[in-house]
């Protein structure tokens, strides 16, 4: 997983609340078994038409926000499924932070395993974001991890709260497979154990 410190990135505002992971990905597009490719895919249904042409008025589509590294959403984001390719399409796509009033709590999970920042504040500070990011396609925020700060250029300043330990996996960049790796020695010596133990044959 990729450590994350400090990100500073355009802001695309989506501030409707309620958006499951089925429209995030929706489910005809979840045939591949790797973790990557889904970007294109990404709010599919509200982004293309039938034929799959972009609607110019999605905010995705529109010029301003086309290089969005920050996603600025409405409360309980990522509700709905429990599927990992949700994280994973956002991510595929190009969003290293999605900040929110609220989070699916199997969502914000899939976040931390996946290397996805998943930012909770309150309501009023999510507006605040999303009106100057609508007012100023190409507005950027500064997320500072290492000091728990989200910043801009034209005086908005708060901190966030978040867990220790999604810190600390963030910071050094591990998911569960890497915090599993930093005990390899002490795995390969149980493993090591294991295999001297002489098992007697199973009588018949």
């Amino acid at each position: 997983m990729q450590a994350f410190r400090v990100h500073t990135g355009v802001v695309a505002p989506l501030l409707r609340p309620n958006i499951d992971t089925d429209q995030i990905i929706p489910k005809q597009f979840l045939k591949r078994i790797e973790r990557t490719g889904f970007g294109p895919f990404l709010f599919f249904d509200w982004r293309c038409d039938e034929a799959g042409n972009p609607k110019p008025e999605f905010v995705l589509n529109e010029p301003g926000y086309r290089n969005a590294s920050v996603l600025v959403a409405g409360k309980n984001f990522g509700c709905g499924s429990s599927r990992e390719h949700a994280p994973w399409a956002l991510e595929d796509w190009g969003f290293r932070v999605v900040i929110a009033p609220s989070f699916a709590d199997i969502f914000y999970n899939n976040c931390r395993n996946s290397g996805l920042l998943a930012i909770v504040v309150p309501q009023e500070n999510a507006d605040a974001i999303a009106a100057r990011a609508e007012q100023n396609p190409g507005y950027q925020l500064k997320v500072d991890l290492e000091q728990c700060t989200i910043s801009d250029d034209q005086g908005l300043a708060f901190r966030f709260e978040i867990d220790s330990f999604t810190r600390r996996c963030f910071l050094e960049g591990l998911d569960d497979i890497g915090l599993t790796l930093r005990h390899e020695d002490a795995i390969r010596a149980y493993e090591a154990r294991a295999a001297a133990v002489q098992i007697p044959p199973a009588r018949g």
